[in-house]
């Protein structure tokens, strides 16, 4: 492979700020939820590079045919590969089933590839030809994006793009509801600089009031590791909804004696993953048994593979409030940040009810540029 840009390439990043920047010839565009990826064609030779750099070119051999089929045949294009889920009302997108898509076997790759294919959605240009655009403005390159790309037909995409500051306040607004992930921000004069936080990005931001059902040990010692935060849904269930997990070592060595009176006496402690008992380690998700084909209260998620899941489980008696950006199904998409503890709250009235649920959005409106 000979391009004016070759891998590795380390993609730009962006930098993230609590409300929209405003700036002469600022452009604002959909952060999408989905994986990272660098595309280099040099003809038929295709390589998707991730951001840290690894290929994802074997996952996803239906995008490789599709960049073969509608990119130009040399460049270099920077933007993220999105699988939409469509049997849920309203298209949106879906992290967990992308992440599916990373699997050693072939066999189960293909099919996947078949059964839910992945989308690219390109946002910006770094080589056309023979011509490196690293060093030209973001502006520029934007326009020569559109130009290489004004013919690509799903399930290629163009990003759509913005230099009106209330219209991107109202993608900021709806376009959660379609499982995006907020609003980039680009100055127009922006080179593309790989690594550095030169871009501006707004997430939502949230918090919950939730139930700490457990702790793992930190793997440098007997001090905490993350918090296990639980909600509790409309027949009285008890499920495992994400971690906390930043705190100084100081902090961690501490949260260790305020945890302690709440590990005496767990009875029927509602999260029992595969059966385990506490201090082993959790089966693979494969082996969780189920109710009506879905995960039981509290089951461990299918990214965990078989990592080791062991825990000490609490009275589940200890409320924390938490901030999260977003939910991916009944889950935080991201860590949680601890924010305080909640002694006034009743742990049986942390529910689902509280979040702040988006109105659902049909993501191919997004896509197709009919926001």
């Amino acid at each position: 492979m000979e391009l004016p840009v070759n891998p590795p390439v380390e993609p730009m990043l962006a930098k993230s700020i609590p409300s929209l920047p405003t700036a002469p010839g600022m452009s604002y565009e959909p952060k999408w939820d989905g994986f990272r990826c660098i595309v280099f064609r040099d003809g038929d030779e295709v390589e998707l590079a991730s951001r840290g750099g690894k290929t994802l070119t074997r996952y996803f051999p239906e995008v490789v045919e599709q960049v073969r089929a509608q990119l130009p045949e040399r460049c270099v294009v920077d933007g993220e590969i999105i699988v939409i889920r469509r049997d849920t009302g309203e298209p949106r997108l879906d992290f967990e089933m992308l992440g599916q898509r990373i699997h050693p076997a072939a066999s189960r790759v293909k099919m996947l590839a078949e059964h839910t294919p992945a989308s690219f959605v390109a946002f910006d240009l770094l080589a056309l030809g023979d011509q490196a655009l690293t060093g030209e403005g973001y502006a520029k390159r934007r326009a020569r994006l559109v130009e290489a790309l004004a013919e690509v037909r799903p399930p290629m995409h163009v990003t759509p793009v913005t230099t009106d500051v209330d219209t991107a306040r109202d993608w900021f607004e709806r376009f959660e509801g379609a499982g995006l992930d907020g609003v980039i921000a680009k100055p127009a004069e922006g080179l593309y600089e790989p690594g550095k936080r030169t871009m501006y990005k707004i997430k939502h931001s949230r918090t919950a009031d939730t139930v700490v059902a457990g702790f793992r040990w930190h793997k440098e010692g007997p001090i905490v590791g993350s918090l296990l935060l639980g909600l509790y849904d409309d027949e009285g269930r008890l499920h495992h909804v994400g971690v906390a997990a930043s705190f100084t070592r100081e902090r961690r060595a501490e949260l260790v004696q305020e945890l302690e009176q709440y590990r005496e006496d767990v009875v029927d402690h509602p999260w029992n993953w595969a059966g385990q008992a506490p201090g082993s380690a959790a089966e693979s998700i494969e082996s969780l048994p189920a109710e009506g084909g879905t995960r039981l209260p509290g089951g461990v998620s299918r990214w965990t593979g078989k990592k080791d899941l062991s825990f000490v489980p609490l009275r589940p008696e200890l409320v924390v409030e938490v901030g999260y950006d977003a939910m991916e199904g009944d889950r935080f998409r991201h860590t949680a940040q601890f924010k305080r503890w909640r002694p006034d709250r009743d742990p049986r009235s942390c529910t689902y009810e509280q979040l702040d649920r988006p109105i659902r959005f049909d993501v191919e409106s997004v896509l197709a540029g009919r926001p």
